[in-house]
């Protein structure tokens, strides 16, 4: 027998490492009691537990949280709808106290609300507090943000490196494997995967990849993986802020907000990076701070006020910031960030984002914005950029989820034609490839719309027959 050669002694190892990395595991689930629930409800709760990072064999666990409940005549195998919350880096599980015998979903089949690793509850949490504590002292001393930012970030990640945390294990493609995971320990045919905000892009890509364990889709403002959200940021604010300016042309009674579009466009893309300043109190102190605010804070008041209950407000706020008026409005935001926000993963946030979006983001583009809408020029749309990634260093998240899905899975997605964040640009694009994707389009509301409708549950019409076409009865919901 002749020796074999050196390159395929090399493969013969490699081959051997890749069947070693995919070694089979069992999904456990840990019993724990998570929530109070009607005691005519079967409930059970707990954690999984499953490998930290599927290709390595370290032997490191994570545990996710979950709750799984039904009424006695709902079937424990089939109809069952799984919602994960969105963010990325914000709990599901967390912030439900109690379950009465007819909350939401539970008239559709059984529900499970279920967390994504590296949240709140979950084994790691990556919660990083001193980013919060940054930003405040950043305004406080009047020093650069991003500096401290930054140096809060590579605190953080020193931290979890210490601990052993393989921080590039938490990404869309491993919670999407969690999902299935879950679905497959409790023995459970296909689900109804219910996402809002980024979790309806993670729902997206558990269909890519287990769609065998999908019934139908439910999403709610969905930001599909695929789409690289940086390069789009700016156009989705200028989008929404446009259907502001067509309400106020429509609406020739009101004589304040004639040409609101075009002083708008004039007054921010002047101020460039000018400077201004204000007395602040924080909540609970009794000295107040002396704070510099910049067109950032102005367009943070603003574009918070996308939303369904608010926007009513964005023109007489614009017009009062156009004509010097925006001390209310500042102290609003910096309410907000000497707050800080406690529910937010800020860790688990990085590793999501910077492996699936920022990974893949072209920084041209993305600076290109600034040119292209210099009334929005420069806003700090997001709190994860490519200088945080550059410091957290994690892998990119595989190539997969940057693919449209492919698929004749019934779909059922809601939209607000003034949400800042995930345009119906998105959701056309997500129907352009699964043709049997319904789009419920909801005028003058913003982020995560909801899908009732004048009384009108469109969830409930949609699951009793997932490929039969809705009919809108009311003039503010397109269905397309």
């Amino acid at each position: 027998m002749k020796p074999l050669k050196p390159i395929l002694i090399l493969l013969l190892l490699i081959c051997i490492n890749q069947q070693s990395s995919a070694q089979k595991y069992k999904p456990i689930i840990e019993p724990a009691k998570l929530v109070k629930a009607d005691p005519r409800l079967i409930i059970q709760s707990g954690y999984l537990i499953v490998p930290e990072n599927r290709r390595m064999n370290n032997g490191r666990k994570v545990k996710i949280p979950f709750i799984f409940v039904r009424r006695p005549d709902q079937d424990a195998r089939k109809n069952i709808s799984l919602y994960t919350t969105g963010g990325p880096g914000y709990s599901t599980t967390a912030n439900i106290d109690s379950i009465s015998y007819n909350s939401g979903f539970l008239k559709h089949g059984g529900f499970i609300a279920f967390d994504q690793r590296g949240t709140k509850r979950a084994q790691p949490c990556l919660d990083c507090a001193g980013v919060d504590t940054a930003i405040k002292r950043s305004y406080k001393h009047g020093l650069n943000k991003d500096s401290l930012v930054l140096l809060a970030v590579a605190q953080c990640r020193k931290k979890f490196a210490g601990e052993g945390i393989d921080l590039s294990a938490y990404n869309t493609t491993e919670s999407a494997e969690d999902i299935n995971d879950l679905r497959l320990a409790l023995q459970i045919d296909s689900l109804n995967l219910v996402g809002i905000s980024y979790s309806g892009g993670l729902m997206l890509t558990m269909a890519i990849n287990h769609p065998e364990g999908v019934r139908t889709l439910i999403l709610n403002s969905p930001l599909p993986t695929f789409v690289n959200y940086e390069e789009h940021a700016l156009f989705n604010i200028n989008e929404a802020l446009e259907q502001v300016f067509k309400n106020c042309e429509a609406d020739s009674a009101d004589k304040v907000y004639v040409n609101l579009r075009e002083r708008f466009h004039g007054y921010f893309t002047s101020l460039g990076k000018q400077t201004f300043k204000l007395r602040y109190l924080e909540k609970g102190t009794h000295d107040s701070l002396a704070i510099n605010y910049t067109k950032n804070e102005l367009l943070d008041a603003i574009v918070s006020r996308l939303n369904t209950s608010q926007v009513k407000s964005v023109p007489s706020v614009v017009n009062d910031m156009i004509n010097g008026r925006h001390a209310n409005y500042v102290r609003e935001v910096l309410d907000g960030y000497f707050a800080g926000d406690s529910q937010l993963s800020l860790g688990m946030r990085y590793s999501v984002y910077c492996a699936g979006q920022i990974a893949y983001a072209d920084e041209r583009k993305i600076k290109q914005q600034n040119e292209v809408l210099p009334w929005l020029g420069g806003y700090a749309f997001n709190n994860v950029d490519h200088a945080i990634c550059s410091c957290w260093n994690v892998n990119a998240d595989s190539v997969a989820i940057k693919t449209p899905h492919y698929s004749k899975v019934p779909a059922l997605i809601v939209s607000g034609d003034i949400d800042p964040w995930c345009s119906t640009f998105y959701n056309r694009y997500v129907k352009r490839t699964m043709p049997n994707t319904q789009l419920m389009i909801r005028h003058n509301k913003g982020h995560a719309p909801g899908y009732t409708v004048d009384g009108i549950d469109y969830v409930e019409l949609f699951l009793a027959n997932p490929f039969k076409m809705l009919v809108s009865k009311s003039k503010d919901l397109v269905i397309e």
